[in-house]
């Protein structure tokens, strides 16, 4: 899912550099106004195993391995938009000091496992959770589908980017077939692990949990 550098022209490059400066900039400012104090560690934590879990990979078919992408898992325990910036930090980081992904291509990839991955993969989760019952199997059942869906629509978000500015000539409906059929096996794999993560946490702690339906009335979501 890390996109290196070349893969995708100097101009796209710059241009979804911006837009994800600029997304990172709102995520901020929206983070400030609902995530409280005793949801701060957990979202020092969630990073923290976001960064662990991406360093690691799991094969998904003969030749073909993934990783964790964690934007569900991190929106539906903080919120959508400390999840988009739980995720930049962890790509800025990963890009400058392990040279996981382009930098280059920071923007690129910022926009496709931040804001397609993590605030993409919550409503995806929202919509879900309206139709599923209110309670602890209701959230991991919404977060694991949710995450098994966001990552190949993340990958999608590469396929626009080739479409748009890509260098190479491989044919468009190649890069497609390709990424679609791999990020599936992987986004399997991602709503396992979203699901038993967020079901361990929801079941313990649910006034931890950002996404959880509010049982006492106490806590109100910024959603917006």
């Amino acid at each position: 899912m890390h996109i290196p550098d070349g893969f995708i022209n100097g101009a796209t490059s710059a241009g979804f550099g911006v837009a994800a400066a600029g997304g990172l900039g709102a995520a901020i400012k929206q983070t400030g106004k609902y995530l409280s104090e005793r949801q701060v560690p957990l979202a020092g934590l969630v990073a923290a195993f976001v960064f662990a879990a991406q360093m690691v990979n799991f094969p998904v078919s003969i030749g073909v391995s993934g990783h964790l992408l964690g934007g569900v898992l991190a929106a539906v325990l903080v919120g959508p938009w400390a999840a988009f910036v739980v995720l930049s930090v962890v790509l800025i980081v990963q890009g400058f000091v392990f040279a996981d992904g382009g930098l280059s291509a920071l923007g690129l990839n910022i926009i496709n496992m931040g804001l397609i991955g993590a605030v993409g993969g919550y409503w995806i989760y929202r919509v879900l959770l309206r139709f599923l019952p209110k309670d602890a199997r209701g959230v991991t059942l919404a977060a694991g589908i949710a995450a098994g869906i966001a990552v190949p629509l993340a990958a999608m978000g590469f396929l626009v980017q080739y479409m748009i500015g890509g260098t190479a000539t491989v044919p468009l409906g190649t890069v497609f077939t390709a990424l679609l059929g791999t990020h599936i096996l992987i986004g399997i794999g991602e709503g396992v692990i979203t699901a038993l993560v967020v079901g361990a946490v929801v079941r313990n702690r649910p006034d931890l949990v950002y996404g959880a339906p509010d049982y006492a009335g106490e806590r109100t979501e910024v959603l917006v």
